[in-house]
């Protein structure tokens, strides 16, 4: 019996066989997270986890581009400019969801079948099943827009081979399904035409989620990430996001373009997320959450992140105007003052 409830319009929740199925529905904003969906999904998964007609849950996005592009930047803008606490509580109840897909009791499966980037990477890389499919396409680009790979990201980059998290973290790299798979973004491969018969074989069948999973994997075929490890780990080894734009302006052909890129990316969000990446190997994810709110919390005060969604996202012009506007003036005090606990207080992920 189909247990339909919508909470809604952007986000659907309905029980079926035996599974608790979340839709992200805003298929035309390529399933853009609104604060009031963070707060749905959150709510609703606490509801699951004591509810025995619920063995399973899985996750997927409305339409055929998108499992979801991230979280709604210009409403954060808006936001963040008229003061007050919207800003903060978006990324408050955001984190909140995200970290219980770490530690939902029952099995928790991502169909990233589309663009996964921001938000959607929270609600998908922290839970133990992440399925990709040939349309996947991954990518953190907040450096893009002033802002840092937050949603647990720094945890996910931090804690991925040699230097391959500093390299998609600084510059935003797209991915599609058999290098996420490489870097540990999914765990498995199926093939688009065949979501839908994963889907029912989950949500019907008695098997262990492993088993389903298993049966239904294919080859996503060679990962070009791979080939590229040792030259990522060449070049993204410095201490310094200036060390790394010296060995890349020393290096082929590849390695300078990727430095022209570096550098055309605000240099606050390089030196935090930088920094956070590499912190984050040594912390888990609760800690990771707690570190990137700070930063997202002091990020308000600054001018890149409006600046970013103004020049990418409003007005569309592409020539953001950054301040500071190079990397030898954001100084190792601006960014301290990035990871102080903020006046509001830390995150709360109970």
């Amino acid at each position: 019996m189909n247990d339909a409830a919508l909470v809604n319009e952007d986000v659907l929740f309905e029980i079926e066989g035996r599974a608790g199925i979340i839709t992200l529905n805003r298929p035309k904003a390529l399933n853009a997270l609104t604060h009031p969906m963070c707060i749905a999904i959150h709510d609703q998964m606490k509801a699951w986890e004591d509810n025995p007609a619920v063995q399973i849950v899985l996750i997927r996005g409305a339409g055929d581009r998108a499992f979801c592009a991230g979280g709604d930047v210009v409403s954060m803008h808006r936001a963040g400019r008229a003061g007050g606490e919207g800003y903060e509580r978006f990324f408050f109840d955001e984190y909140r969801a995200d970290y219980l897909t770490s530690t939902f009791p029952k099995p928790y499966v991502a169909l990233i079948d589309g663009i996964v980037m921001g938000g959607g990477v929270g609600l998908s890389v922290h839970g133990p099943y992440r399925v990709a499919t040939e349309k996947t396409l991954f990518a953190m680009p907040e450096t893009g827009i002033g802002l840092i790979p937050d949603v647990g990201g720094t945890h996910l980059l931090g804690h991925m081979p040699g230097q391959l998290g500093v390299y998609l973290g600084l510059l935003g790299e797209r991915l599609k399904a058999a290098d996420c798979l490489y870097a540990g973004i999914a765990t498995h491969y199926v093939p688009s035409e065949r979501i839908e018969a994963l889907a029912q074989a989950l949500i019907h069948e008695d098997a262990s989620v492993e088993e389903i999973l298993s049966r239904f994997h294919a080859d996503p075929g060679e990962s070009a990430l791979a080939g590229m490890q040792a030259k990522i780990d060449r070049y993204f080894a410095g201490e310094t996001v200036e060390e790394i734009v010296a060995a890349l302006s020393g290096g082929d052909d590849w390695a300078v373009a990727l430095r022209d890129r570096l550098l055309a990316l605000s240099p606050t969000s390089l030196k935090l997320t930088l920094r956070a990446v590499r912190a984050g190997r040594g912390l888990d994810l609760a800690g990771c959450l707690r570190q990137e709110y700070r930063m997202v919390c002091r990020i308000k005060h600054g001018q890149d992140f409006y600046e970013g969604v103004r020049a990418q996202l409003i007005d569309k012009d592409r020539n953001p105007r950054w301040s500071p506007a190079s990397l030898a003036d954001v100084t190792p005090e601006m960014v301290e003052a990035h990871f102080q606990e903020p006046a509001g207080g830390d995150v709360r992920l109970d």
